[in-house]
């Protein structure tokens, strides 16, 4: 990072020998990377990759609100960013507030602020100031009463409306309280049953935000490897499964799923509580993940 001219400085503990401070900095598994900056420290929770990695500490050694002062500037950006946060307008108690988030939600994604002659040509605000996202092609006004918490709507919006899902995807869903709705297929197999499902997917999380936005995301991955042993299951793909995150509930539709509306009722049935969740935290399961540890081990 030195090379780069980043202003992060490197270096690495050993939490054993160095117990008290790993206790000060809440350090609870090896190994952690964490970012210390002011009195704050920042954990990592991303891929461990070299690229994730600088690209994390560069974002949160940065301003919390990088200001885009330009319309280029602001195109430029956007072409580097898939979901963009803006600020829009002056000193006002909402500029405070997306601060106070940024300050917790700078460890997922940058935060930005622009006047209002700055933003393209086809935004239309109703007021001002305004907090909005830029992302899947369109932007979207960040509105108290219906949206609730400004904290809760950036954390759920600063995921696009549909994914390529991994396990790191799942985990950092699990912020969002969000059930996760997954096509299960094998990428590389282009028969029209896994082409389909995919579609479905896609459109479902497209012409179907304002419905289910606010309590699903949308997405596919590749393989069934890694759900099987998250679910202690043997789902045979191509599948559809819902997951709750927060307690490791799933929901399988009980029929194949052949189009958008058999979807869209299979998704309206987890709602209103009449579609069957399976596995979960309870104690027949939390048994069940010790015996399947042990043999793994």
């Amino acid at each position: 990072m030195r090379n780069m001219g980043s202003p992060v400085k490197v270096g690495k503990m050993d939490a054993t020998s160095f117990s008290s401070i790993a206790s000060e900095f809440g350090v609870r598994g090896y190994p952690t990377i964490k970012l210390l900056k002011g009195d704050l420290a920042y954990n990592y929770r991303g891929p461990r990759t070299k690229d994730d990695i600088i690209e994390f500490a560069n974002r949160v050694a940065g301003p919390l609100i990088r200001p885009l002062p330009s319309q280029h500037m602001f195109e430029h950006v956007q072409k580097r960013h898939r979901v963009l946060f803006v600020y829009v307008g002056g000193e006002s108690p909402l500029k405070e507030k997306y601060i106070e988030v940024a300050s917790e939600l700078i460890v997922y994604t940058y935060f930005f602020s622009a006047s209002e002659d700055v933003l393209p040509e086809y935004v239309t605000l109703p007021e001002l100031p305004a907090v909005m996202v830029f992302k899947d092609g369109t932007y979207f006004v960040y509105d108290e009463y219906e949206d609730g918490d400004l904290s809760s709507w950036i954390n759920r919006e600063r995921f696009q409306g549909y994914l390529n899902v991994d396990g790191f995807t799942l985990y950092e869903l699990g912020d969002t309280g969000k059930l996760v709705a997954i096509a299960v297929i094998d990428d590389k197999n282009s028969s029209v049953e896994h082409t389909r499902l995919k579609s479905i997917i896609q459109e479902v999380a497209r012409d179907y935000r304002d419905h289910f936005h606010r309590d699903f995301q949308f997405g596919h991955m590749d393989g069934n490897d890694y759900i099987n042993s998250l679910l202690m299951d043997d789902l045979t793909i191509p599948t559809i499964v819902v997951l709750n995150t927060s307690n490791q509930q799933y929901f399988l539709p009980d029929r194949h799923i052949e189009s958008t509306e058999d979807m869209v009722q299979f998704i309206n049935n987890i709602l209103d509580g009449t579609a069957e969740a399976q596995g979960g935290d309870g104690l027949l399961q939390r048994i069940k993940r010790i015996i399947c540890d042990c043999k793994k081990d």
